[in-house]
């Protein structure tokens, strides 16, 4: 093995990404002749790469990075001065200060009485974590020896059943149809992509799927009051069917990401609320993406009032300017494990490492002071009437989302809403725009789980200049797709 230059040219730095690095969710066949795109330094809204080319991030690098690419001297600066003092300690057994720090403004942060954190290193880890928190939680408080439910049965479902069912742990986990929730084996299981889970299965028992909130795809003649009974009557014959004495987590995002930010209609997120309740299951709000202003507000479960038991968060905790992410929990979900000898057999060695919490730290100082989250409030519904000009266009079908996170749904035809085949899906995609968005200087997703989509999600200081580029550039792009086609 040969030993690497820390200052590469363009020239070694392309051959050595070619010859020794592996890149994530990437057909690496396609630079077999072609180059790899290499990022070499950010500002603001802007990245640039090995060539000096300038691109508009129009995915804030993954739904992450919400200040943005100006502050690193300010967080390096955070980060150095707590190498110095300490670099690293784990939080097993054993707390440090900024793990202590962020904990509790994450807590101030979060609503109701969402006040316990548990750190991890990103969003596939929270996941996992909140699914084994979910699981040892109802073994913590003892349900697998109690026989209260079948003496005073107060539930939808057979008393019988749930009096034999007093000797079994939860352990299955509900969410939704094309919902992605990470990689790692656990939370992979819990999503809905059956393109991502296929490769890995058998996966880890049980996890059931249940319609996710897409409107425009929905029967015409539904109204939004018959779509959200629809939807929370799936869910609860869901609950029924498998047995409500083994389900132990609901898991959903505020707005679903993978399909293209399929936002709740009205009363959906009480009815789901008021399903948990009915069969005591723990209710988890995936906001990896959503958390951290993306949609208005600290957290998309205060925006949506959705009332979690557990929420996941990572990515916009620190900016993605470290690998951090958490789990909080409700003092409900807390309680058992204060008692007596129980404790969640869980750990990371990277959970809450000094530096990254640091970093953490600052990145919601910067919020703060900058006023962050009040910019995204401010501006969405400015936003959304930039982003609907898209909508003049014949290949664009649908444009769902909120605060500054967008998806717009590509269909073949806007009257019947007809869609695109797979081969068309490939060529349109992968052949075509991802390629020549990236040319054109803008970085988006484009994107097929679901239905073809453009996700469109920003560093959430983005100014009006920035959307105006956006949908510019976009706009273009996607008047050349329709030509081809």
């Amino acid at each position: 093995m040969t030993s690497v230059s820390t200052a590469l040219s363009p020239e070694q730095l392309q051959q050595a990404a070619r010859d020794h690095l592996w890149l994530h969710f990437t057909r690496m066949s396609g630079y077999r002749d072609g180059e790899v795109p290499i990022i070499v330094r950010g500002d603001g809204c802007y990245l640039e790469d090995a060539h000096g080319k300038r691109y508009l991030d129009a995915l804030a690098g993954l739904f992450a990075v919400q200040i943005g690419y100006s502050y690193g001297e300010e967080i390096g600066e955070a980060a150095a001065a707590q190498m110095r003092e300490l670099p690293f300690y784990t939080n097993w057994s054993y707390a440090h200060p900024r793990a202590i720090e962020l904990a509790a403004e994450v807590a101030s942060l979060a609503p109701g009485d969402l006040n316990r954190v548990f750190f991890v290193s990103g969003g596939s880890e929270a996941v996992e974590s909140a699914w084994k928190l979910a699981r040892q939680y109802y073994s913590a408080r003892g349900e697998h020896h109690r026989a209260a439910v079948a003496q005073a049965p107060t539930h939808d479902y057979d008393a019988e059943r749930a009096a034999r069912s007093t000797g079994e742990r939860r352990w299955k986990a509900i969410s939704r149809n094309v919902a992605y929730h990470g990689t790692t084996m656990g939370a992979l299981s819990i999503n809905g992509i059956p393109a991502l889970r296929t490769p890995f299965e058998p996966l880890v028992p049980e996890v059931l799927h249940v319609r996710n909130t897409n409107r425009y795809h929905r029967p015409p003649a539904e109204s939004e009051e018959e779509f959200t009974r629809i939807l929370l009557d799936e869910l609860q014959q869901t609950i029924e069917s498998t047995g409500p004495e083994t389900v132990c987590m609901v898991i959903m995002e505020p707005v679903q990401n993978a399909g293209g930010a399929f936002t709740p209609p009205e009363g959906y997120w009480r009815g789901v609320r008021e399903l948990c309740n009915r069969y005591e299951i723990l209710l988890c709000a995936d906001e990896v993406i959503t958390g951290f202003g993306r949609l208005g507000s600290w957290f998309g479960s205060e925006r949506y009032d959705i009332r979690p038991d557990l929420v996941t968060c990572a990515k916009g905790l620190s900016s993605a300017y470290a690998s951090i992410g958490a789990v909080i929990a409700t003092d409900r979900v807390m309680e058992p494990f204060l008692q007596g000898e129980r404790m969640y057999t869980h750990g990371i060695t990277f959970g809450g490492h000094p530096v990254q919490a640091a970093i953490a730290l600052k990145n919601i100082e910067i919020m703060r002071r900058e006023k962050i989250v009040e910019h995204v409030d401010e501006q969405q519904d400015t936003v959304r009437q930039t982003l609907e000009q898209l909508l003049d266009l014949p290949i664009a079908g649908d444009l769902r989302g909120t605060g500054f996170f967008y998806a717009l749904e590509l269909v073949k035809d806007k009257d019947t809403r007809e869609t695109f085949s797979d081969e068309e899906c490939e060529q349109l995609l992968r052949g075509f725009l991802t390629p020549r968005m990236f040319e054109a200087g803008l970085i988006c997703r484009a994107d097929d789980r679901g239905d073809p989509v453009i996700q469109i999600s920003p560093p959430l200081i983005a100014g009006q200049a920035e959307w105006d580029e956006l949908v510019g550039i976009l706009g273009t792009v996607l008047e050349e797709a329709w030509q081809r086609i």
